[in-house]
């Protein structure tokens, strides 16, 4: 918008400067609207994350629990009745509770052994329990 000069009125030169008000509320505004929505953008989750050490951890001990398909027991590899087995469970978890126990099922063993065993030891404070299994050896990918 070009406005005439008071002292070349007359003559009708235009002025050459910009006029600044318009410029000057635009970016008030903008101010303004950044001013408000700054805050609502630095959203803060907070969050209870764990604490780590750099020391290296102790491995823990592993027991190896086996049952065959006739139903007997096996712990590391010595052949052991079911009250037996209970009583090692809870020997282990008195003296070493985060022992872990690496439970081998027969594919013909019942279920109901599978589940005796793994009560026995989560009853007796053995909760690091793990099935082993043996990778299926054909390529058919079923």
């Amino acid at each position: 918008m070009a406005f005439l000069n008071p002292g070349a009125a007359g003559r009708g030169v235009p002025r050459a400067e910009i006029n600044m008000i318009p410029l000057i509320d635009v970016m008030l505004v903008l101010l303004v609207i950044f001013m408000i929505t700054a805050p609502l953008l630095t959203h803060v989750v907070k969050l209870d994350l764990p604490k780590a050490s750099s020391q290296p951890g102790q491995v823990a001990e592993k027991v190896d629990v086996s049952i065959d398909g006739e139903g007997h027991y096996f712990w590391n590899g010595e052949v052991l009745s079911q009250e037996t087995l209970e009583g090692r469970f809870l020997a282990l978890g008195h003296s070493k509770p985060e022992t872990e126990i690496h439970l081998y099922a027969d594919k013909g063993a019942r279920y109901e052994l599978v589940a005796q065993v793994m009560t026995q030891a989560s009853s007796a404070g053995l909760n690091r329990i793990g099935f082993v299994t043996q990778p299926n050896s054909s390529n058919s990918g079923h």
